[in-house]
């Protein structure tokens, strides 16, 4: 087992927004966090990475075992080495150009000498087809060129697991498919990814499991075609149902 987390809790002031979240994560999964807004698909996505602090919550990380309210600084740091974070809107920095940007955490985080930071940059963004903007700044890339880049950071830190927080929701319609064809090249290189994700066509088709939301709880966990097919819930089943009708 890569990843295991169990019984995560988060909340904020009186809002319980996690109430007791698990999953099992083998090398290669990819996993479609699914769930309708305000379940709190995105906190358990963050407190993953350590964006927030859970207030409970266990994680074992390549056979080693993190308690995520108390794990110190540098067991975050050691985590963070082996995952990327690509978040809905880029957070890519506007002053600088896209190899910058691609660079700057392998040389100021990494130590990294600015000529090979330069060559796995280039590699990383070989394989979302952005090598032909080395140069140019965000304000000069659509939203879906400016995904491409921020996952090209994310690879350039050779991660083990990618966590992508709705990775899609801020691009326009006709950029959408140009992102999601990345994410689907990724899967099929073995990449293990976390997705939180209202693109059911790709959570369908490319996960190869499901993590069902709702209120705070897991509603379901399996396989994504089981889920899709064959939903064991009745609030699966009603989830489903309502993204049909809404494509009507």
């Amino acid at each position: 087992m890569m990843l295991e987390i169990k019984n995560v809790h988060k909340r904020f002031g009186s809002l319980e927004v996690l109430k007791g979240i698990g999953l099992a994560v083998e090398k290669g999964d990819v996993v479609a966090i699914l769930g309708p807004s305000g379940s709190g698909k995105t906190t358990f996505l963050r407190c993953l990475n350590f964006l927030e602090r859970a207030d409970q919550g266990e994680m074992t990380f390549d056979g080693e075992r993190f308690d995520l309210r108390s794990a110190s600084r540098a067991d975050i740091a050691r985590i963070r080495k082996k995952t990327a974070f690509v978040f809905q809107n880029y957070n890519l920095f506007l002053n600088k150009t896209v190899l910058q940007n691609v660079t700057l955490g392998l040389t100021v985080a990494g130590k990294m000498k600015k000529d090979q930071a330069n060559d796995i940059a280039l590699a990383a963004l070989r394989r979302v087809g952005m090598a032909d903007k080395l140069g140019s700044y965000p304000s000069q890339l659509s939203g879906g060129q400016q995904q491409r880049v921020a996952i090209a950071r994310g690879l350039a830190s050779n991660p083990e697991i990618i966590y992508f927080d709705e990775p899609t929701s801020a691009l326009d319609p006709e950029l959408i498919g140009e992102v999601l064809a990345v994410m689907r090249q990724l899967a099929e290189e073995g990449m293990t990814m976390l997705v939180v994700t209202h693109e059911m066509d790709f959570a369908r088709h490319v996960s190869s499991k499901v993590l069902f939301m709702a209120d705070g709880s897991v509603v379901e966990i399996g396989p994504s075609r089981a889920f899709f097919e064959n939903p064991r819930q009745e609030r699966s089943r009603e989830f489903i149902k309502s993204i049909l009708e809404a494509r009507k």
